[in-house]
């Protein structure tokens, strides 16, 4: 895969921890890419102002829009020193998902970098309903970063799908993968295969007396395991960091990134056609909920966003 050569930043004014800059900024510096540090801003009340001109709102919104710009500049000055290409974008736009995407797509960027917010009270991650639209319908990776490190020598998790032979999910596990492997060159991370397979169905043991559940069980562990061992072999993964765990993988993958201290989740997201199915898909939406660490969401080749259908 080719390297992050344009980045796009979303910070956030709300909070004080820019984490996605900085994981950006990091990410930059390994590639010598240019930066784009975006903000999609507004403000209703603006726009119901309806004793003042059109000319009026409109310096009124600039003005907004000019302090957002001073306010990311101090944010940048304690990057100064790493003379990376890095601009600013402020846009006035009502659905920040959308500004994003467009501005993704028009300026051929490689990577979206967003944080994401941590309840205090239940330390998990909460998406907003933007994360949500960026990692459906965006067409480039999406890192949606937390305040974990991203230490040398630490563990990069790529959720593979090897239930199916079907073609488009073989190539978005070797993709996920040529992601994972350019990540761990450049931080000296260890890429680690996942894989969760279902359990003896049981109205299968319960209908069928002579059902052998543990031969049937044995045989789905050992399809998984041969399917994962040819995918590490085929792309010079360690056979030791490959695991096949009964389970859902909305419960497999979270359990084992915790067991891991993984810095980093590489999952696909799969895009069909169609407002309805431009989904992420239940796994992976059960998966992005548990995690406590960044998250890499893949499209397969070929995706089409469906704001550029519209």
């Amino acid at each position: 895969m080719k390297d992050y050569q344009k980045i796009l930043v979303v910070v956030d004014p709300t909070t004080e921890d820019q984490v996605a800059l900085a994981r950006a900024i990091t990410l930059a510096s390994k590639s010598n890419a240019q930066v784009t540090v975006f903000l999609s801003i507004f403000d209703f009340s603006y726009e119901m102002t309806s004793i003042l001109s059109n000319q009026e709102r409109e310096s009124m919104r600039q003005g907004v829009i000019d302090q957002r710009l001073a306010w990311i500049k101090d944010l940048l000055t304690a990057y100064a020193h790493l003379q990376l290409n890095i601009d600013t974008q402020v846009i006035w736009h009502n659905r920040p998902f959308e500004s994003i995407i467009n501005h993704a797509i028009a300026g051929k960027y490689d990577l979206i970098v967003k944080g994401t917010h941590a309840h205090d009270k239940l330390k998990a991650v909460i998406f907003t309903p933007t994360d949500w639209h960026l990692m459906r319908k965006a067409p480039v990776p999406v890192l949606m970063v937390k305040a974990h490190d991203w230490p040398a020598t630490g563990k990069i998790l790529c959720a593979v799908n090897v239930a199916t032979e079907d073609s488009d999910h073989q190539m978005l596990n070797g993709k996920i993968i040529e992601h994972a492997k350019d990540l761990a060159v450049k931080f000296s991370a260890e890429v680690h295969l996942v894989n969760g397979y279902p359990g003896t169905p049981v109205n299968l043991a319960i209908e069928l007396p002579d059902f052998d559940a543990q031969s049937y069980n044995e045989t789905i562990r050992t399809q998984h395991e041969q399917r994962v061992s040819y995918l590490a072999n085929a792309y010079g993964i360690d056979p030791n960091h490959c695991h096949v765990k009964e389970g859902l993988p909305e419960d497999v993958i979270p359990e084992l990134a915790e067991q891991l201290d993984a810095e980093l989740v590489i999952l696909g997201t799969v895009g069909r056609t169609g407002f309805s199915a431009a989904l992420i898909g239940n796994t992976a939406e059960h998966v992005i909920d548990s995690i406590n660490c960044d998250l890499l969401a893949i499209k397969p080749d070929g995706y089409k966003s469906p704001l550029e259908e519209t």
